[in-house]
């Protein structure tokens, strides 16, 4: 694609990356039927080809952004199924990442708008807070029929109930900083990242992670000073935001790396893990020590079932005869490229590996997206479950809480590592208490080899 930015313009690093990003692009389309917005809108300027032909007018113009971009681009899940698709390697992911922070910093949203996104980019990233916000939620369910109407606003706010869970469970103890000890020699010491939103979601997710981990004679780290992630808040365009965040969890992990080491920084998150791998580009061009920093924990951050492959995860107890629909995050597929180790992992435990039709397409959740697009997300949600449900498996495994979350009320849904944990002498996890099967035995063999 031919760009005409100005010399000034690119003395501005984001700007010349872009412009390296819109040059690689052939305008051959094929990004356009793994889309999941274009799949279901059907229009040119909600797919990758169309956004980057907005994305490319308003940079290259050095104006404000206006409302057609803005909606566009707002439409974009960021599932990255394009960057899969793409021959020519278009980086996308960092050039829509431009452009909501463009967007954020020259466009101005209607008031009650800018009060949603104020909100989740406040509360999301605070497990506390997140935690009050739940417990309001679902006071405030009864009340859901005052906020009737078509408006966006009004879609906003049920959209936000209808996702409050009815229940949270207890926080624990898997969060709090502290080293859990290997079991026997150790075999290795990793850093967890226990997140934010899933601490409060779902601290069983964490909580089968140490277990896991540490029968296979790894040593985890939770450390002091880590927090969010920081993609909740990059992926709204809050640039400052993300990147005091992401911050604080280099700080925190290099300093573990510099003591007594880390093989790995342990991500059980997708979308989290999306967003660690990628902090060496996000501080490219920070001073030296810190773009160094970032760029060590960028090479460390590895996705759960990666850690578990490479320390050789095997289980032992027998099979349990469930069929699991294996449902690929976007983010562990598209943006990690993570595809056959999960479902390997699953296989190898004895489950039953069911994979749907249309397994590259995303479920709808993408962070924010499901309460900020909530129609969209509604329309993909059904469509995955249909697929899903399609497969005849009894329980969904997934390796993200944002779909888990998404995907909930359908079909019975399991982390991978609580399965997988599972099957190497851990707790049934809920979904699979839900089915009434018999406990599988216990065959006695060794949880790592």
């Amino acid at each position: 694609m031919r760009t005409e930015f100005t010399a000034a313009q690119l003395a501005d690093p984001d700007i010349r990356e872009s412009n390296q990003i819109l040059r690689t692009c052939v305008h051959c389309g094929f990004c356009t039927a793994t889309c999941p917005t274009f799949v279901l809108l059907g229009d040119e300027l909600d797919s990758p080809r169309g956004r980057i032909y907005l994305i490319k007018d308003m940079l290259e113009s050095g104006r404000a952004a206006r409302e057609e971009e803005v909606r566009h681009v707002d439409r974009c899940l960021s599932c990255l199924s394009c960057m899969t698709t793409c021959p020519s390697g278009v980086n996308y992911m960092h050039l829509v990442d431009h452009a909501r922070s463009h967007i954020e910093k020259t466009y101005r949203r209607p008031p009650m708008e800018r009060a949603i996104r104020a909100v989740l980019s406040l509360v999301l990233p605070r497990p506390r807070l997140f935690r009050a916000a739940l417990a309001g939620a679902r006071l405030a369910r009864p009340l859901r029929g005052l906020f009737g109407g078509a408006s966006m606003t009004a879609k906003r706010l049920r959209a936000m109930l209808d996702l409050a869970p009815e229940a949270v469970p207890e926080p624990g103890d898997s969060a709090k900083p502290t080293v859990h000890r290997a079991q026997g020699p150790r075999r290795g010491r990793v850093a967890l990242l226990t997140g934010c939103a899933q601490t409060v979601l779902a601290p069983s997710i964490n909580e089968a992670t140490i277990r896991l981990l540490t029968r296979m004679g790894i040593e985890v780290v939770v450390t002091a000073g880590q927090g969010c992630c920081g993609a909740l808040t990059h992926h709204m365009g809050k640039q400052g935001s993300s990147h005091t965040q992401a911050r604080r969890n280099i700080e925190a992990w290099a300093a573990e790396a510099r003591g007594e080491g880390l093989d790995a920084i342990v991500v059980n998150a997708s979308g989290c893990g999306t967003a660690v791998k990628d902090y060496g580009h996000m501080f490219r061009e920070a001073e030296p020590g810190l773009r160094d920093r970032a760029a060590l924990v960028a090479e460390l951050a590895k996705d759960v079932s990666e850690v578990l492959e490479a320390f050789r995860y095997a289980p032992v107890r027998e099979r349990p005869g469930i069929a699991v629909a294996y449902h690929a995050a976007c983010s562990l597929q598209h943006g990690q490229r993570i595809t056959g180790v999960p479902k390997a992992l699953l296989e190898r435990a004895g489950f039953d590996v069911r994979v749907p039709s249309e397994a590259h397409l995303c479920c709808g959740s993408a962070g924010t997206y499901n309460i900020l697009q909530p129609e969209i997300a509604g329309r993909l949600r059904e469509r995955k479950l249909g697929h899903l449900e399609a497969t005849g498996a009894d329980l969904v495994a997934s390796g993200n809480i944002g779909c888990l979350t998404q995907l909930g009320g359908g079909m019975p849904v399991a982390h991978t590592v609580e399965l997988l944990d599972w099957m190497a002498g851990g707790p049934a996890p809920a979904a699979v208490a839900g089915l009434r099967r018999p406990e599988p035995a216990t065959s006695g063999a060794p949880s790592a080899a």
